[in-house]
């Protein structure tokens, strides 16, 4: 830590997070590490004096903004830096060897042996064209011991088992592209254990994961911890998670540690401002945070309830079932209904695979129905009517859930904003260019950036352009697709917040899909919850996230990390290696302490 943080510190002492208190050897000791990227004049610091220890069988959790450092640290750690140009200084120890000076090939025994990685992504970190028991064996080939094929093949086997993944046989025989998100992160974590590392780097495990798939994952690495000892350093930008599944964590903020310390004390008694306006856009904490400005929403002229009137959107009995190559029919969805009432938001809530996506691109035309009909202001949904659809979608526009991808990279912000109005023909030049101003002005980003490609935007601005692109139209309809998932929790307060401002200034009806139920609980006034295709419950969002009625709701309401949920902890223990020492449950307070 720098001598500016030392108000921060969680003691006075010389000890940093993650220090066992015997003095035993920790699993991994950061001290005073620096990331420089650029020479002399043009040397940009990245991470400035960061210090912290990870105790065998513990979890520690490096939290922070996008942009803070955290995946920078994690890629230190794992010696992956150098080739990319930067200057790492400081000292990482893996069970008391130094490693951030050692050459490539005395690294290169430590990689998968000991030091194991987790990455966030399975489309990008798996080969899309080799199957998943080829990449396996590469991993078990790692282990010396395993010199005949079948050996390796047992351990793919027994990796894959330890996964949670009940068919290995056919896992190992499929490709990436076959297998559910679920299916493929645990993937991910059987290679990386297949080798029996002593520490895993796991950079944001289950960002993209439903609520019921991410607790899975968890549990899944908790238990690998209690089985085999492993030492875990998360990555991650969920302080729910962290609060519950760390026993030490490090908040930072620019590359610099603004608090660190045993988990349960950091977040029942934050000292720095910092992590306090963490916790404050936590949603699960704050369900309540957008209550005024959708009050204001709500009144009429006079300050009277506005008057009722027919729908915005409809859905009535939809049904669509897909065929694979086998023959086998997939029930997407049957028999859903649902209405939208005008300048509301109804969300549908699901697991991976409940027909939520399946829905949307249905009202959106991009999908035909077997049966059942989608009404947006009385107008049918017709895929087989080009010119009506057409129409349509003036007044019904999608925010997708990753603008990386939904926008042009060759193209700047003006474009992009821009190309809905040249695509209907929109007024002239001159007209056009007054409305993509007033877009930009409505998602609060400055003109400056008319001229930048994506590539030049942090994530919160490009879904502010996804925003503000679907704005430019004028819609009365915004399809929401996961429109926060992959946001850090103060970019996704301020998403969230010009998705209800605009609502009240516009009267915006949204559609709004989520697998995090906090984000739900924030902005939904109705809601669906999906199983397989059905709906198994529907109503306010007020009364159902206080009183579920079914089960499979109660389960999704109690996946959510606890004090989210608003639920009493239960008490852990874990143990934190050698010292005997125990913890408890990371987060005890928190309630206490933000109640």
């Amino acid at each position: 830590m720098t001598s500016a943080d030392t108000d921060t510190r969680p003691d006075a002492g010389s000890t940093t997070a993650g220090d066992t208190e015997h003095g035993t050897a920790p699993l991994l000791t950061v001290e005073h590490l620096r990331v420089t990227y650029g020479e002399r004049a043009a040397a940009r610091e990245v991470v400035r004096d960061v210090s912290f220890s990870v105790p065998a069988g513990s979890t520690l959790a490096l939290i922070g903004e996008s942009g803070s450092g955290k995946s920078t640290i994690a890629r230190a750690v794992l010696r992956l830096l150098e080739r990319r140009g930067a200057r790492v200084e400081g000292s990482v120890r893996l069970r008391g060897r130094e490693i951030s000076r050692l050459r490539e090939h005395a690294l290169r025994p430590l990689r998968g042996r000991v030091l194991g990685f987790v990455p966030q992504d399975p489309g990008s970190a798996l080969n899309p064209v080799r199957t998943i028991g080829s990449q396996a064996l590469e991993a078990a080939a790692l282990v010396p011991e395993a010199r005949s094929r079948a050996a390796r093949e047992a351990l793919v086997r027994e990796g894959l088992e330890r996964a949670g993944l009940t068919d290995p046989e056919r896992i190992a025989a499929s490709y990436p592209h076959q297998l559910s998100g679920g299916q493929l992160q645990r993937v991910l974590i059987a290679l990386a254990i297949i080798p029996g590392p002593a520490l895993l780097v796991a950079d944001e495990p289950t960002s993209a994961l439903d609520v019921t798939v991410q607790k899975q994952i968890l549990d899944l690495l908790t238990s690998l911890q209690d089985e085999l000892g492993i030492g875990l350093l998360l990555i991650t930008h969920d302080l729910a998670l962290a609060a519950e599944r760390s026993q030490q964590v490090v908040v930072l903020s620019g590359g610099t540690i603004q608090e660190a310390g045993p988990t349960a004390e950091v977040f029942a008694h934050p000292r720095s401002e910092y992590t306090r306006r963490l916790q404050a856009d936590v949603p699960g904490l704050h369900p309540d945070r957008f209550a005024d400005l959708r009050a204001a929403r709500d009144l009429g002229e006079g300050g009277g309830a506005p008057p009722a009137t027919a729908p915005r959107v409809t859905a009535r009995d939809i049904t669509r079932t897909f065929r694979s190559t086998g023959g086998h029919e997939i029930r997407a969805l049957h028999g859903v209904s649902f209405s939208i009432a005008r300048g509301t938001t109804h969300a549908l809530v699901g697991e991976s695979g409940s027909g939520k996506t399946t829905a949307a691109r249905a009202l959106l035309g991009l999908e035909r129905l077997d049966a059942g009909a989608l009404e947006v202001d009385g107008r049918t949904v017709d895929p087989s009517d080009p010119r009506a659809l057409r129409a349509l979608r003036r007044d019904l526009q999608l925010v997708h859930q990753n603008p990386f991808t939904s926008l042009d990279p060759r193209f700047t912000v003006g474009r992009i904003v821009r190309e809905p109005l040249d695509m209907y023909r929109v007024g002239d030049a001159a007209a056009r260019e007054e409305r993509v101003s007033w877009a930009l002005a409505a998602v609060r980003l400055d003109e400056e950036l008319l001229g930048r490609r994506p590539t030049a935007l942090s994530g919160g601005q490009r879904q502010r352009v996804a925003i503000a692109r679907a704005l430019v139209l004028r819609p009365e309809v915004l399809v929401l697709d996961e429109p926060t998932s992959a946001l850090d929790v103060t970019v996704q307060a301020g998403i969230l917040e010009v998705l209800v401002r605009l609502q009240k200034d516009l009267g915006l009806t949204y559609l709004f899909i989520s697998h995090d139920l906090g984000v739900v609980r924030q902005v939904a006034d109705t809601l669906t919850v999906l199983r397989r295709g059905e709906v198994v419950e529907e109503g306010e969002a007020v009364r159902v996230f206080a009183d579920p009625q079914h089960e499979y709701t109660q389960r999704l309401l109690a996946s959510i990390p606890a004090h989210v949920a608003g639920a009493e902890r239960t008490t852990r223990t874990q143990s934190t290696g050698s010292t005997g020492s125990t913890a408890s449950t990371p987060g005890d307070g928190i309630l206490e302490a933000t109640a």
